[in-house]
């Protein structure tokens, strides 16, 4: 044990803790139900979240914590490793709890002293959350509304915060952890947890219920195409083309609305990058894992308090070019810097990569002429698509459907001019046939029987000509179903 009970002897909290006789009991937690599973159980709750906190407990927590930050020295608990500190803490506690006669159940003990260890040395009620690997996305309402997305659809919890001023409180030492604020002068921050997971927050007063925080969860486990067959995202034959894409180096735009997969696709794709390749990622905040040894990954910067020291994503894209990449992979093309990633793909870049919003091909190729011409360049619109023409290969269009499941919809190239029109074909394509009894979609990827894709002549450069045969010729003769 350590802090002001040990380094100050004389003081009255710092009194030996009595082994006292069991206390008299206490009914400060009497309208509490007890749990219904142990602490330790792995499996979900059918109601997700913690179990539903009353108004006692919050008040005993609150007393609890008090004594707590009384009785401990927070500068020699900052010394220790997390484990070591988590037990400091929970002796520390399990003294207080004694020596004020509390009484609780020993579930309920256990659950007090993970919430107290969380808010001190963790974030809080999301700390449960945040260990569960099932959980796609974190959404906080203000203090007392957390929901989350599992499988899909989004789901009310139980967990909740003591008021708004615990919840900008966890705000603030998520976005500090990678350099960033969040408070009244500069109410809107991206930022990311240390595992890579996307982090928005806004607060008042813009948000007028109460900070509204949004996490975007990423598997500890990467996902690989192989295991996108297995879910039904992609056929087998669609994935082998997508392998070879990522092979030969096609320039790659991902297409999808929010949640769609994009950046898991592109986490995907990047596994065929060859490992002596030089990669250097572009992102506002870095979520991408690519696993090649050679991978430079940056980052942008918001403004400083004087407004001043923004460093954009352009900023970042035209830097690459000095970096000598291989590739450059733009974690979402949200602006002007759409004009700098396609100068890179026409320009000796080949293989490069971007992600951007846009619910068909059609439409992606749609919305970079609009961003390169709300960028300010005075260009004609031939030019324009010009230049998408001969820098992006392949569109591969990623959607979320109404029933949560995430398929891989469109698999695009870009052709050619004909007049003022961009041609493009697509080589497979996702058809919704029924819905099962369940109310998940049934449907099947099935190819559109193009034998001899455009990027035919860049496969057999690379020696990939007979697996890209082989897989064409796989998704003509051999279509199946998927179910959602």
């Amino acid at each position: 044990m350590f802090g002001k009970r040990a380094s100050q002897p004389g003081q009255a909290p710092a009194s030996p803790m009595p082994a006292a006789p069991k206390p008299a009991p206490v009914p400060v937690l009497a309208a509490r139900p007890a749990p219904t599973a142990a602490r330790s159980a792995p499996v979900a709750p059918a109601n997700p979240g913690e179990t539903p906190r009353n108004d006692d407990y919050y008040v005993t927590k609150a007393m609890i914590f008090s004594a707590l930050i009384e009785a401990i020295d927070l500068s020699q608990l900052s010394r220790l490793d997390p484990e070591s500190a988590r037990e400091e803490i929970r002796d520390i506690v399990n003294e207080i709890i004694s020596i004020k006669n509390f009484v609780m159940s020993i579930a309920e003990q256990e659950d007090l002293l993970d919430d107290i260890c969380n808010d001190v040395l963790g974030f809080g009620p999301l700390e449960p959350l945040l260990a569960r690997d099932d959980i796609a996305d974190i959404m906080v309402n203000g203090c007392n509304k957390t929901y989350i997305e599992v499988g899909g659809k989004i789901q009310l919890t139980n967990v909740r915060f003591k008021d708004n001023a615990q919840l900008m409180n966890i705000c603030q030492r998520i976005v500090s952890q990678v350099g960033r604020r969040v408070d009244e002068a500069s109410p809107i921050c991206d930022a990311r947890l240390l595992d890579g997971s996307r982090v928005n927050v806004i607060a008042p007063p813009l948000a007028i219920d109460g900070p509204t925080l949004t996490i975007r969860k990423f598997r500890k486990e990467k996902l690989t195409l192989d295991q996108l067959v297995k879910y039904g995202s992609i056929s087998p034959e669609g994935a082998e083309i997508l392998k070879v894409i990522g092979r030969v180096r096609c320039n790659v735009v991902i297409s999808g609305g929010t949640g769609s997969g994009k950046t898991t696709l592109l986490n995907c794709l990047t596994n065929y990058i060859d490992e002596d390749e030089r990669v250097i990622t572009c992102e506002d905040a870095a979520e991408l894992q690519l696993q090649q040894p050679h991978v430079v990954r940056l980052e942008t910067r918001p403004p400083s308090l004087e407004g001043t020291g923004a460093i954009s994503m352009r900023d970042l894209v035209k830097n690459c070019l000095r970096m000598r990449p291989e590739r450059i992979i733009v974690g979402e093309v949200r602006g002007p810097e759409a004009f700098d990633l396609l100068q890179a793909m026409n320009t000796g870049h080949d293989g490069s990569m971007g992600t951007l919003h846009a619910n068909s091909p059609r439409e992606a190729l749609s919305r970079v002429e609009s961003m390169i011409t709300m960028g300010g360049f005075s260009l004609p619109a031939r030019t324009i698509r010009e230049m998408l023409v001969s820098s992006i290969d392949v569109i591969v269009q990623a959607a979320r459907l109404r029933d949560g499941s995430r398929r891989i919809t469109h698999i695009t190239e870009v052709m050619g001019l004909e007049g003022d029109v961009i041609t493009t074909q697509d080589l497979f394509i996702y058809d919704i046939v029924g819905e099962d009894a369940q109310g998940k979609l049934v449907g099947r990827h099935r190819s559109t029987g193009i034998g001899r894709p455009r990027f035919w002549d860049r496969a057999r450069y690379y020696g990939e000509e007979k697996r890209l045969a082989a897989a064409l010729d796989a998704a003509e003769f051999g279509e199946r179903p998927a179910g959602a």
